[in-house]
């Protein structure tokens, strides 16, 4: 074989092969997948976490993948090139379009390479698409998100997909949301995320970006009416309602008379805060700065000086409504309303005091809290007909509210609205926040100040109503210096 020869041959013929083109097209695809991908997701208002996971690790496989196959070719072709030189003959070509089946074979290629990649464009448009989809976010990763896809289900917020209210719009928020959804990958595939689920405070996208983007923060509410059914843990399960006219009024003079819960909005005031914790549960200090500028300061007695700039958050819907798509019920909460509705039978004995008490029970998985709870509600009501039924609905609260294997439940996130199981409004209004000028914030005991009790009570009670409002009567007593949450935990108590 002549020197010549052996060039043409290496320079042309080494890419000339199947593996190699097979390569190409895998390569090709890949890289046609993750430009059309990226393409979508920055053309689409809003923004998917997950298109990070597609584009910059599932695209990338396949490419070396292609990369691989190419390599192997060349190395390939070489090889059988040298061995055919070193007994001076000439190697087969693996494709001669001067051969008939060879051309037959390029076009059954080119025919199978193109389905490949329209296969490849609609694949990857609606693996997507499907990564926006509830389904995805809540059971691809089914028993780590299951809490969280469960609440939601349930949530005032479930028609609303996961990525609106986690992510939103915008290049910033679209560069966190790709390098988190990443992590998100490698903590489950390694098992390093935590039980339960931390709240995101430390990376939550601020309210004005998300929720007002449905809600108008200018709105003017007014008072809303509102009954809360609830349930002595006696004997008889005594009914005890509470009907309150809620102050939720606003915060833009345009609109309404500036006054009420929301007087907090980001409208007229500017409410800062800095908390001690990652929950945001212990506030020490607070900065309010009104219409007219003036800057008024509360803070606790053991709390010394001005906190950092960059430690101090800006109230938005998120400090009080710090639960509106996951909300895990307390198990006296969701026995309250389960009698209310009548899913519950009230005429059963005790049943208010004996269901809260086995759905608190200590739990390692969800199928041992099934079996336990059936035997000990079958044990108290064996004789009762209606016990079959009873076990079945105290089984669905558990398994819409509590997920053992995930140590998740209603005391692993502190529900801020109100101030019944936590301390929510008391965090700031405790009287213990005072000015340099010894002001106070709006005091504990000032119910009236949010809220009027028009009616309490239970049966012709609830019909007496008082316009000016009634001051609240406990069913067991008063309990003066005491905020709601130092008592009430979500359980019997």
């Amino acid at each position: 074989m002549s020197p010549e020869e052996k060039q043409t041959i290496t320079r042309v013929s080494l890419f000339r092969n199947w593996i190699s083109l097979c390569g190409i097209i895998v390569a090709f695809g890949s890289l046609f997948a993750f430009l059309l991908i990226f393409a979508i997701d920055v053309l689409t208002p809003g923004s998917n976490p997950y298109m990070g996971i597609l584009a910059y690790l599932v695209a990338p496989v396949f490419l070396i993948i292609g990369g691989v196959l190419i390599v192997a070719g060349w190395l390939f072709r070489k090889h059988r090139i040298a061995k055919a030189t070193l007994h001076g003959e000439l190697p087969p070509r693996d494709i001669e379009l001067s051969r008939r089946r060879n051309r037959k074979d390029l076009y059954l290629f080119s025919a199978g390479a193109s389905i490949f990649l329209l296969l490849t464009a609609i694949g990857s448009y609606q693996t997507y698409h499907f990564t926006e989809s509830v389904v995805f976010c809540g059971q691809a990763c089914h028993e780590v998100m299951k809490p969280e896809f469960i609440t939601y289900s349930h949530s005032p917020h479930a028609r609303v997909s996961c990525s609106e209210c986690h992510i939103g719009s915008g290049a910033n928020w679209y560069v966190k949301a790709k390098i988190s959804g990443t992590y998100q990958v490698y903590a489950t595939a390694f098992d390093k995320y935590p039980r339960p689920i931390e709240t995101p405070i430390s990376n939550l996208r601020p309210a004005q970006e998300t929720c007002e983007q449905c809600h108008w923060p200018r709105m003017y509410v007014g008072n809303l009416d509102r009954t809360y059914n609830h349930f002595l843990a006696d004997e008889e399960n005594t009914p005890f309602s509470v009907r309150l006219s809620l102050k939720v009024g606003g915060g833009d003079a345009t609109q309404g008379p500036i006054g009420g819960i929301h007087w907090h909005m980001n409208v007229a005031n500017k409410i800062e805060y800095y908390a001690t914790d990652d929950k945001h549960q212990n506030i020490p200090w607070v900065r309010m700065t009104d219409p007219q500028e003036v800057v008024t300061v509360y803070r606790t007695a053991d709390f010394e000086g001005d906190p950092e700039e960059s430690a101090i958050r800006r109230m938005d819907c998120m400090d009080c409504h710090n639960r509106p798509a996951h909300i895990f019920k307390t198990p006296n909460d969701s026995v309250d309303l389960a009698l209310s509705i009548g899913s519950l039978d009230r005429t059963l004995p005790a049943i208010k005091k004996t269901a809260v008490e086995v759905l608190t029970g200590d739990y390692a998985t969800e199928e041992e809290a099934m079996q336990q709870i059936a035997t000990k509600l079958d044990l108290r009501y064996f004789e009762d007909p209606r016990v079959k039924a009873t076990i079945e609905v105290v089984q669905q609260i558990y398994r819409n509210n509590f997920f053992p294997e995930m140590k998740a439940n209603w005391q692993a996130y502190p529900d801020n609205i109100g101030h019944k199981n936590w301390q929510g409004c008391f965090r700031c209004h405790d009287e213990e926040h005072n000015a340099a000028d010894g002001k106070h914030t709006v005091r504990a005991g000032d119910c009236n100040a949010c809220h009027t009790i028009l009616a309490q009570g239970s049966g012709e009670q609830l019909d007496q109503l008082a316009p000016k409002g009634l001051e609240f009567e406990h069913p067991d007593g008063d309990f003066l210096g005491l905020t709601c949450s130092d008592c009430h935990n979500g359980t019997l108590q």
